[in-house]
């Protein structure tokens, strides 16, 4: 099982929509890089839900229910379904991840405009470690 972080607007979608539909099919993705993480994305990883814009802060946890497969919208691009598996006890937010000497290096502080990335296992534990610490 890969791990992932997932970005999105919350204005457009949030983790709390994700919930209330309890499933979606995660699309828009237009960076070739983020199209090359989310093609090899699989059925049954985990994905940290980020929300961009103003909040800034990796909110929640999904897995995916799908392999890829093609955008209907968008003849090179592909799709996964994901579905909400809980939300953070606390949100953890961009300034905490920066802040965090075992975070600073991570793709998601390098490469701020790349909305799907790869999650090592250290990092994830270490996310977790962050939303529960007071």
């Amino acid at each position: 099982m890969a791990r992932w972080l997932f970005k999105e607007e919350p204005e457009h979608y949030n983790f709390h929509t994700l919930q209330r539909d309890g499933k979606v099919v995660w699309d828009g993705v237009s960076n070739a890089l983020a199209r090359q993480h989310l093609r090899r994305v699989r059925q049954g990883d985990r994905v940290l839900f980020y929300h961009t814009g103003k909040e800034k802060a990796v909110v929640g946890e999904m897995q995916v229910l799908t392999d890829p497969f093609p955008d209907p919208a968008d003849d090179k691009g592909v799709v996964v379904e994901v579905a909400p598996v809980r939300a953070l006890a606390r949100p953890v937010p961009l300034k905490k991840i920066k802040a965090d000497p075992l975070l600073a290096s991570w793709e998601l502080v390098r490469l701020p405009r790349l909305s799907v990335m790869p999650v090592t296992d250290e990092q994830w534990k270490r996310v977790e470690e962050l939303a529960q610490a007071g």
